[in-house]
């Protein structure tokens, strides 16, 4: 009994592991995730179906079960998927500013520009707090800590305060989301670089009256 059991359950294992090993299956993973990035950006998380998924990406419904066993495992690997486009979009060009003021406004401009090309994110972000909490909490958390290390490098090399933290890291966090929010989801008419720019000075130079 003990032998038949391992061996079932050592094929269960391997049956788990879905991840492409051919270039071919990489771009069908690709087209299915950019096609739930839609469905689910459009239509939530309850309303979108595998099948609106498989249509959207031009794939055979067969092919979302080589990859994905359901709508919920889709929607978390997505989760994951729209991090990490969002940090391979911002991660370049921080690294090349000359500074650290200057790397957070690079960033918050970087991150505006994402949000306007993928307008999806916040709907799908914010619907993981209800469907894959855990998944919703490493994208904020991962994403601050990025932040926080950038801070405690510039911090080290005397660009800006010693004392900053993870709480400075959090702080500048929300209000990149909120200005995500406003001048890249709800108004394009907006000029994103002066948007980077009036935040940036906030960061420099605070709230206090200039003498």
């Amino acid at each position: 009994m003990d032998q038949p059991q391992s061996v079932t359950e050592a094929a269960e294992g391997e049956s788990r592991d879905k991840t492409p090993r051919t270039e071919r299956g990489r771009r069908t993973l690709r087209k299915l995730l950019d096609a739930a990035a839609v469905e689910f950006g459009e239509r939530g998380f309850h309303d979108a179906s595998i099948s609106g998924i498989t249509r959207r990406a031009g794939t055979a419904l067969g092919s979302f079960y080589t990859y994905f066993d359901s709508k919920e495992e889709i929607f978390q690997a997505l989760v994951r998927h729209m991090s990490e486009l969002l940090r391979d979009h911002v991660t370049p060009e921080v690294q090349a500013a000359p500074d650290e003021i200057s790397a957070e406004r690079i960033g918050l401009l970087s991150f505006l520009g994402f949000v306007r090309e993928h307008k999806e994110i916040y709907r799908i972000i914010d619907e993981a707090e209800f469907v894959d909490y855990a998944s919703y909490r490493r994208h904020y958390e991962t994403t601050v800590e990025r932040m926080r290390q950038r801070l405690e490098a510039g911090a080290a090399r005397g660009e800006i305060r010693a004392d900053a933290s993870e709480v400075h890291a959090w702080a500048i966090a929300g209000m990149n989301v909120f200005l995500g929010m406003r001048y890249g989801l709800w108004d394009e008419s907006a000029d994103i670089g002066e948007v980077a720019r009036i935040a940036n000075d906030m960061l420099a130079n605070g709230l206090k009256k200039k003498d």
